[in-house]
Order: structure tokens, then sequence, then C-alpha cells
């Protein structure tokens, strides 16, 4: 899904406008596939590091995050401005660093009983659904409808993004959340990305060329990334009541 600090302006660009990239999507999906692949292999890699060096782990998956950051800048605005051979390598390391962040959480869910290999699973199944679905509903939706769901879905992220940052700050100073309000956040994440799937179908041929392929793919890449990590805290949050 299109970034937060673009969204707005991705709206104006839409109003009004008829398809302008109608293979967009088509041709985005291999290279969604491609970086999703990429993200299983960092976040291997991450597990590995915890399981062999644990005291290692903190450390490079601050500087991994922070990597990360830049590159997700970098790569956007290289693949907005249809530089696709700079952008096609930026993003695959994007997608490695993502898995390697992602390790943390992936370990906590193996670790969790009731979650284990089988909830990573439900989690990975829950996209391919969300993504079959999102597909019939978002390529079928109306020009009032979408925008009235993007608009909904956008402002929505933005309160969730707040809403997480001051979780971790509050983990950070008090400690550990609630589970009953980690269960309500988890929740409400999970809504979310999978109305942003669905405005993905919309938007997005309305916003990109067919030739615009890569920053397509970065947009539904963070919204099935997003979507498989809320439902994975969701999972750990129900099998970890008190």
């Amino acid at each position: 899904m299109s970034s937060t600090s673009n969204f707005r302006q991705a709206i104006r660009e839409v109003k009004g406008q008829s398809l302008i990239g109608p293979n967009v999507i088509a041709n985005a999906l291999p290279y969604l596939g491609g970086g999703l692949i990429l993200t299983a292999v960092g976040t291997y890699g991450g597990l590995g590091v915890i399981t062999s060096y644990p005291s290692l782990f903190m450390p490079t998956f601050f500087v991994a995050l922070i990597g990360n950051l830049v590159l997700f800048f970098v790569a956007r605005n290289v693949a907005e401005k249809g530089n696709n051979n700079t952008a096609l390598p930026l993003l695959a390391l994007y997608s490695l660093l993502s898995g390697y962040t992602l390790s943390g959480i992936v370990f906590v869910a193996l670790g969790t009983s009731g979650v284990g290999l089988q909830g990573i699973a439900i989690a990975a199944l829950g996209c391919g659904v969300t993504f079959v679905l999102a597909r019939s509903i978002g390529s079928n939706l109306s020009d009032q409808d979408g925008m009235a769901l993007t608009k909904t879905v956008s402002l929505g992220i933005i309160a969730l993004l707040v809403v997480v940052l001051g979780q971790f700050v509050f983990a950070i100073f008090v400690g550990t959340t609630p589970t009953w309000l980690e269960i309500g956040i988890s929740g409400v994440g999970v809504f979310l990305f999978a109305g942003a799937a669905v405005v993905d179908f919309y938007i997005l041929p309305r916003t990109y060329r067919d030739e615009q392929y890569l920053p397509a793919a970065l947009s539904m890449y963070l919204t099935y990334i997003n979507l498989f990590i809320f439902i994975l805290r969701l999972l750990i949050a129900l099998n970890s009541r008190d």
C-alpha cells in the first residue's frame, strides 16, 4: 500500500481519473513474490543469528532497521523515477533486511505455545486469502466507494502508527502491554491492512503506469508484510492470555 507520506497526493491524483496502468499489478506480482521470498531468506538468517549468536542479534537488528528505513525511501524514490535497473537491487536488499527485522517476532511466535510453525503458516495463509478476496473486491469498486475506502484506511493506518509508537514508548519506560490491549491493537491492524489490500487493487492502477511496476510492487509488499505481522501479533497475544 502507498506509504502515508504520499498517500494524500495519490488520492488527489486519482480523483476522477481512469486507469493509467491497467496491467501494473500483473506486472508487479513477480517482483512482489520475489521480494517475499527474499524476506523469508532474511528471516531464516535472523533466526540463525538469534539461535547461534544471541548477543549479536539486537545490535544487528537496529543496524538492519535503520538501513531498512533509509533503503525504503531511496529505493522508492528511484523506482518512481522509472530507473528500474537501479531500483531492483535496492529493493532486493530492502526485502532481505526486512526479513532480518521480522525474525524477532517470528522467533517469539515459534516459542509461543499454540502458535509455532502452525501459527506462522496461518498468518501466511491469511495473507494469501486476503490477496484473493482483495483482488476480487478492489478491482470492482466504484470510484465513490474506492475513494471512500482509501481515505478511511489511510486515516486508520496513520492512527494505528501513532498507537504502535506509543505502545513502543510505553514498553520501554513502563513494561509490557496488557494482553487485552495487545489483542485490540493487533486486531485493528489486521482489519486495516486487509482493507489496505483492497485499496491497492483500486488505487495502484490509477496511480502508476504499467512500466512503474516496482513502486507498485513495493506498495503491495508493505501491505502484506504488515498484514502478516499483525496476524502473527494477534495469534501470539491470543495464546499468551493471563
